[in-house]
């Protein structure tokens, strides 16, 4: 079991966003969460990234008790352990691709040679490697898609986090973008979990969990 979660709660304010929800996800899962817009999903998926805290609940992913790490130690876990892909890319404009996707690996103190290394060898994998010293706006949505992709794996994270992944291209790249999940799990067991909108997506995924007003249905 790679993500444990049990009794998570969270209110903002008087509203309760999150109702006591138990989910869990093995190692090499591929897993989709859906819902209508407002049901918890994203606030789930922040919790999932140590992005945000629940008010009550257990939280252990790749072993680790994450609610009970500092401030520091949580950073550090989720730099070296979670990797997040999100709808919108958030590439930094200023820097190439090949510099986006090394920049975790910087973060979590590995050398810029090593860094390099594997930034170059990610961005091969998924066909990018004539777009290393192209900046973000040199690039198409799916080829922005792809970096934001190999910049979430240069830690080799025990989790993917994806929001709505493809929830801004065509259909054409959708399908793409799709294929490299799944190609991630048959080749490296990565585990991921998605939260989407996409009934095409959640069908190839291993299994759905659906939420409605803050709780798995």
């Amino acid at each position: 079991m790679i993500i444990q979660a049990s009794q998570i709660h969270k209110s903002f304010g008087t509203l309760e966003v999150l109702k006591g929800i138990d989910f869990s996800v093995d190692a090499g899962e591929v897993v989709a969460i859906m819902g209508a817009s407002g049901a918890g999903k994203t606030t789930f998926l922040e919790i999932l990234g140590t992005l945000s805290t629940p008010d009550s609940g257990s939280l252990v992913i790749d072993g680790t008790d994450v609610l009970a790490l500092g401030r520091n130690e949580l950073s550090a876990f989720r730099g070296r352990r979670l990797g997040f892909v999100f709808q919108f890319h958030h590439l930094l404009p200023e820097f190439t691709a090949l510099e986006n996707v090394m920049i975790p690996a910087l973060i979590a103190g590995r050398s810029a040679r090593e860094a390099r290394a594997g930034a170059e060898r990610l961005l091969d994998e998924l066909g990018l490697s004539a777009r290393t010293g192209h900046k973000p706006a040199e690039m198409s949505g799916g080829e922005q898609q792809r970096v934001a992709i190999a910049r979430a794996l240069v830690n080799h994270p025990a989790v993917l986090l994806a929001d709505e992944p493809t929830g801004n291209l065509d259909s054409v790249t959708k399908e793409e973008i799709h294929r490299i999940f799944f190609d991630l799990r048959d080749r490296l067991g990565q585990t991921i979990v998605i939260v989407t909108h996409d009934p095409d997506l959640a069908k190839l995924c291993d299994r759905t969990a659906t939420m409605k007003d803050g709780c798995f249905v």
